[in-house]
């Protein structure tokens, strides 16, 4: 493979004013401010924590922080969308105060929540609907300059793991995106990430068929991100739970590197950077 073949001309994107290269692969750190996360089950919901987090997130080498204020595993509850402000706007504020180069996106689908946190200085939006859910985001993203990451996911998290079913998912899911980044351009959205939204609407044999044709994406002319960390896909093949699954993610990080994704979204920062190091030494052999 030709160094750097499957990473797509437009690697450079615009965060409100100030460039990120994608061309070497970035680790996106997450931070949920919710009491039901999938993984942390709110172990990490207090400010001061989560802030503390941020730090040594920021500290082993994210390059981004994705903050979220609702959770989206299967069967979640719903909230307000003042409570998903309420829970990640301070955080937001503290973060900026102590860390003002740090780079944020904040984890909603609702076009309300998306101004607030970029008001308060947050420079990407990353939906987990792809502008289904509520398409004013799209213009949100537009007016704000933010780039936008667009997730795929079939269904809804309340109904996405009923019964997921494709034909062919990769086609599919790879066609969805063609149509839906006309839909971001005509609305003044440039600086568009796909994220194929791996267990969102997906059986475990879908999750791995996404994995293995993951440059594909790259057909698009997009950066791709994945979030595989942690998932039920990595941990319910080995008969383990999400809490004894970062042997197994840092496995499948490496294949996705290796397969094209630009950013990693991931609980573990200082394993993925790890990842990140040994896949570049591969890349420059």
């Amino acid at each position: 493979m030709a160094k750097n073949s499957l990473i797509p001309a437009h690697s450079l994107i615009n965060l409100r004013g100030k460039l990120l290269d994608l061309s070497a692969p970035r680790i996106m750190g997450i931070l949920n401010a919710t009491p039901d996360s999938f993984y942390n089950k709110g172990r990490d919901s207090q400010i001061d924590q989560l802030l503390a987090n941020a730090g040594l997130m920021l500290q082993q080498g994210a390059s981004i922080l994705d903050i979220g204020g609702m959770s989206s595993r299967p069967k979640s509850d719903m909230i307000s969308s003042d409570e998903e402000s309420e829970r990640i706007l301070p955080l937001i504020e503290a973060i900026l105060k102590h860390y003002p180069q740090a780079v944020l996106s904040v984890d909603t689908w609702r076009a309300a929540v998306a101004r607030q946190a970029l008001d308060a200085g947050v420079h990407i939006i990353n939906d987990i609907s792809g502008g289904q859910l509520d398409p004013e985001i799209l213009s949100v993203a537009a007016k704000y300059h933010a780039p936008y990451i667009c997730m795929h996911m079939q269904g809804t998290p309340q109904t996405m793991q009923d019964h997921p079913q494709y034909e062919d998912v990769v086609k599919e899911i790879l066609d969805d995106f063609i149509a839906r980044i006309q839909v971001f351009k005509a609305a003044g959205t440039t600086d568009i990430i796909l994220d194929p939204g791996f267990g969102f609407g997906k059986t475990i044999a879908h999750n791995y068929a996404l994995l293995k044709h993951l440059s594909l994406f790259h057909l698009t002319g997009c950066p791709i991100l994945a979030g595989i960390s942690r998932k039920s896909m990595v941990y319910k093949p080995l008969n383990l739970d999400a809490d004894h699954a970062l042997n197994a993610t840092t496995a499948l990080h490496m294949v996705a590197l290796l397969n094209g994704a630009n950013i990693l979204r991931v609980h573990d920062v200082r394993e993925a950077m790890e990842c990140v190091t040994l896949y570049r030494h591969i890349e420059e052999a």
